[in-house]
């Protein structure tokens, strides 16, 4: 019995570290924007949203309280941000939001979402 949990203790253990290895580096351009809010209403993509009514800048409110941003591409995929672009409630991306930029970072799926982990952006057009 000790063996077999000791074999499947190291065998997690493997597979953990090898986990980042699933991860491919690519480059991704698009429009920053609120996932929550576009998921709810496909129009949503850009700062002001419709909700009951016409909200102003909600994205970037929504930015900055930490909400997932993500990278929607010309063929409507979508890739969350996460990684040091998204930390400090968003602080590398507030500043973008709505902007087509171009993401650098590891992309990996998740329960059927595309998310990109990176550092740096680099700004494409406003």
């Amino acid at each position: 019995m000790r063996r077999l949990l000791a074999a499947l203790t190291v065998g997690a253990f493997v597979v953990a570290l090898g986990a980042p290895a699933f991860a491919k580096e690519e480059t991704v351009k698009g429009q920053i924007m609120d996932q929550t809010c576009f998921m709810k209403d496909k129009s949503n993509a850009g700062n002001d949203h419709k909700m009951a009514a016409e909200v102003k800048d909600c994205a970037v409110a929504c930015a900055k309280k930490g909400a997932p941003m993500a990278v929607l591409t010309s063929d409507g995929k979508v890739y969350q941000i996460t990684g040091e672009l998204a930390a400090n409630m968003n602080e590398k991306i507030v500043p973008h939001v709505a902007h087509t930029v171009e993401i650098t970072g590891d992309v990996t799926s998740k329960d059927g979402k595309n998310l990109i982990a990176a550092s740096t952006l680099k700004m494409i057009s406003k």
